[in-house]
């Protein structure tokens, strides 16, 4: 039985659980693509700047759905060596895979940012969010990319996850999910629609909140000239 509507619903209902991290230096990080509309519903909420961490599974060859591990951007690689060992990889095996995905990764970011600049994470909390978590290697090369861009914590936020998955095995401080069942399978058995994300709806909807940014202060700052003509006018509306 579904528990999310769509990914946009998944998001309102994880921004709930997330109230508490509301008025701290927070960025919230969405994994492309699947991750990103939940994120943006999070980063709405927690009137918070929305950035991507984009991170690419390493599948094993013959079999690439079955994540052996993750890279993600700044040169992160995390691998099973569980998998790796029992699908009988060399390192040069590995090598090959990650060359391959990482030139994936290398131009999905240049897409999806489109020369938009990283969110500054130094010091910050950083709440990585995807649609779920099924093996936890992506949400871990996530959690891996923001930390050695100097987040001072990690919060991972997902809708859903397997039973038993903990934060310290996505390298996280912290992990908050709407739900956890026994028996997981699959990530797109718990919404009712799961149909792709594109790369426009992710540029889509950065471009909205990054927009929402920049017209906010301007916002304020227009309250805060009028009160010093006179506490009793106000303001409405916006100036473009």
């Amino acid at each position: 039985m579904s528990m999310f509507l769509d990914r946009h619903h998944a998001g309102r209902c994880l921004a709930d659980r997330l109230a508490h991290l509301r008025g701290s230096e927070v960025v919230v990080l969405g994994l492309p693509r699947g991750g990103v509309p939940v994120a943006y519903q999070v980063a709405r909420s927690l009137d918070a700047p929305l950035d991507v961490v984009v991170v690419r599974k390493l599948g094993v060859p013959r079999h690439p759905e079955y994540a052996m591990g993750a890279i993600g951007e700044g040169g992160i690689r995390v691998l099973d060596p569980d998998v790796v060992a029992r699908a009988g990889l060399s390192e040069a095996q590995v090598r090959e895979v990650e060359r391959r995905e990482r030139v994936v990764l290398e131009a999905r970011v240049v897409s999806l940012r489109s020369g938009r600049a990283r969110v500054p994470l130094d010091g910050r909390v950083a709440v990585v969010v995807d649609d779920g978590i099924a093996t936890g290697s992506t949400a871990r090369a996530a959690c891996e990319v923001a930390r050695r861009l100097g987040a001072t914590r990690i919060v991972v936020a997902s809708p859903v996850a397997p039973a038993g998955t903990t934060a310290a095995e996505l390298a996280a401080d912290e992990l908050v999910c709407c739900a956890a069942p026994v028996g997981f399978r699959a990530v797109g058995d718990y919404y009712r629609d799961f149909s792709p994300t594109t790369d426009e709806e992710v540029r889509a909807l950065l471009d909205e909140l990054d927009d929402d940014a920049h017209v906010a202060p301007r916002r304020r700052s227009l309250v805060l000239e009028d009160r010093a003509n006179g506490p009793s006018r106000s303001v409405a509306g916006v100036v473009e």
